[in-house]
């Protein structure tokens, strides 16, 4: 039995132990960004593990057997991820949604009230394309964390700060209701959202989530 398995083993043992299903995994990757500080765009420069950061990624989130959503506003992507949900294979064979992100694009904040919209009662596990050192232990070591509260938000932490961008969000109606109204009276900032919500942070490997931003991170 692998990591993998042994994590979906736990989670249904919880289910039986607590009489309840907690809400269903979906995985969501955002690579919806500019990326005007690294010049080029992230998604599409090539991976050491073979294709491109959007790929690989792809790749890793499929290895957790959930479904995954892509939002993003680029064709590239768009395409590139319709591609991939159409060639499942043993190393890929998650099902994938691809969602074009429509304007205004401001921020993740606003993409997670969209990913919440679009999958309602289920925990998503948000995930940024620019992390392309990403394991799938420490995904599973997130999963894992957020065993005992799978209602609460779960946050990667490097040890010195958060990474909201990785993290475990449910989409329930109070979730969904706060956020849609933040968004109404103008929020955009994740991290000021953040900070009226109740988390649980979850210290990770700080190598394998840093976010890369700028050529020199390379």
């Amino acid at each position: 039995m692998d990591q993998a398995d042994a994590l979906r083993q736990r989670l249904l043992q919880n289910e039986v132990t607590q009489g309840a299903s907690p809400a269903p995994l979906r995985s969501c990757l955002l690579s919806g960004g500019a990326s005007r500080r690294m010049g080029q765009d992230k998604a599409l420069l090539p991976h050491p593990e073979g294709g491109c950061w959007l790929e690989r990624t792809l790749r890793l989130l499929a290895a957790l057997r959930a479904p995954i959503t892509l939002l993003s506003r680029w064709p590239e992507h768009l395409a590139l991820a319709g591609q991939l949900a159409e060639q499942p294979t043993a190393a890929a064979p998650a099902t994938i949604t691809v969602l074009a992100e429509p304007s205004p694009w401001e921020g993740p904040l606003l993409a997670l009230h969209r990913l919440m919209e679009h999958h309602p009662n289920q925990r998503l596990l948000l995930c940024p394309v620019d992390m392309p050192n990403l394991t799938l232990s420490v995904l599973e070591s997130l999963l894992a964390a957020a065993e005992a509260a799978p209602g609460a938000i779960h946050l990667a932490h490097d040890g010195e700060r958060l990474q909201p961008l990785l993290g475990l969000y449910p989409s329930g109606p109070a979730q969904r209701n706060g956020l849609a109204a933040a968004i109404g009276q103008g929020e955009r900032r994740l991290q000021s959202w953040l900070t009226h919500q109740p988390c649980h942070r979850v210290t990770l490997d700080a190598r394998t989530i840093r976010n890369l931003n700028r050529p020199d991170d390379i």
